[in-house]
């Protein structure tokens, strides 16, 4: 294909690969071990797990000590000594256990979640990069052409074989195609320092040109949807929320269960006499558990409908985007089809130097072929986002 060709040698010639380049995947790796937000996700999510497992502690044992004397000499004195340990009905204690896996799943699940957000976005900006690195090669072609083409028609002025007009099209050419080079530079080095962001604030120095699958194919809509469904961390954080709320419930039943305390009592007295004992005690919560149990069910509720309406935001998503790249797909189809057909810049070099063709035929032909050229990337650019999108649930 002589539009791969074309690009090919222009990137070996101008785009020398950096030994220090990484594929996406290395990048993406180091994201993952760098990225400052990452972390506190992950510590934070930590700090909640073990939140989680305070509510299922005992409460702190109970010693108290009183002293009373009387209020005539000969009544000496009298002590009362209680160590008491209270509990809830075992009950309780195993539904809060199956709760707190729940809510640590579930943590475990948003920091995938989030994990997955960081990655995409990462991944999103190498997409870009490609992009601008294969533009960048791009460019620089059609700079070098630009200033061979200038420096001939200004040996053809001074010969006059040439008028100014012509040269100053010429040199138009050549200022606009830098000026482009070099916003294209200020675009990469925008999203360098992005990814350096991402990477907790450390340089990637990233200058690959092609991507790790050219076009990837799509499978069907409904194996995707599927397969989207099951694997989704979002989705999974909030199956795993509907099932802590439906455990919270149980919780609050069990509350309604008599807690106890049992201890030791001892009551010294004056004249060394003393009684030893012990003490039980059972707590009935006839009140503190009122509407308790209605408002776990409400928020049962709640969780159930909060996952329907994701997964109905999830498959409109998926279907928008999986659209959006069978079009991508089309386009970049019809594109290729027309450039294997078109003309190359040299041909039209040889052209305009022999004076087969005007100077408005070059420039008509040359830009249409570079913009042509360029829509081409940027159509494979935004198709491979278009993918990462899709298949975000398994980075």
């Amino acid at each position: 294909m002589r539009v791969y060709i074309l690009w090919i040698a222009a990137a070996l010639a101008v785009c020398r690969m950096d030994a220090q380049s990484r594929s996406i995947d290395e990048v993406l790796r180091q994201v993952e071990a760098n990225n400052k937000e990452l972390k506190a996700a992950y510590q934070s999510l930590e700090a909640q797990k073990v939140e989680a497992k305070l509510d299922n502690n005992l409460p702190d044992p109970s010693v108290t000590y009183s002293h009373f004397w009387g209020n005539q000499e000969d009544m000496g004195f009298t002590g009362e000594f209680v160590a008491s340990q209270s509990f809830d009905f075992p009950t309780l204690y195993y539904q809060r256990g199956k709760l707190a896996k729940e809510r640590a799943a579930g943590l475990d699940r948003q920091g995938a979640t989030t994990r997955q957000q960081i990655l995409l976005q990462a991944k999103q900006v190498c997409l870009d990069l490609v992009y601008l690195n294969q533009l960048k090669a791009l460019l620089a072609a059609r700079l070098d052409n630009a200033e061979r083409l200038s420096a001939f028609y200004a040996s053809k002025l001074e010969k006059g074989d040439a008028n100014v007009i012509e040269t100053n099209k010429i040199d138009l050419e050549l200022l606009n195609t830098r000026t482009e080079y070099q916003l294209n530079e200020n675009n990469r080095q925008t999203k360098l320092q992005e990814l350096a962001l991402l990477n907790g604030g450390i340089a990637i120095a990233f200058d690959d040109t092609t991507y790790a699958d050219a076009e990837p194919t799509l499978p069907s809509l409904e194996a995707l949807r599927q397969e989207t469904l099951d694997a989704d961390p979002s989705l999974q954080a909030l199956r795993s929320d509907q099932v802590a709320a439906e455990r919270q419930v149980r919780v609050n039943k069990a509350k309604g269960l008599p807690g106890f305390e049992l201890g030791y009592r001892m009551n010294p007295s004056s004249g060394g006499r003393r009684y030893n004992g012990f003490l039980v005690g059972i707590s009935i919560p006839l009140f503190s558990n009122r509407n308790n149990v209605r408002q776990a069910k409400a928020k049962a509720l709640y969780a159930e409908n909060l996952l329907e309406s994701a997964n109905m935001t999830v498959e409109n998503e998926l279907t928008r985007l999986y659209a959006r790249a069978e079009t991508l797909r089309a386009s970049m189809a019809d594109y290729r089809e027309v450039l294997e057909r078109q003309n190359n810049v040299e041909i039209l070099n040889r052209a305009i130097e022999a004076n087969q063709i005007s100077m408005i035929e070059y420039f008509v032909n040359l830009t249409t072929y570079y913009q042509s050229l360029q829509n081409y990337l940027s159509l494979r650019n935004e198709y491979q986002k278009a993918v990462a999108q899709l298949y975000k649930h398994r980075l």
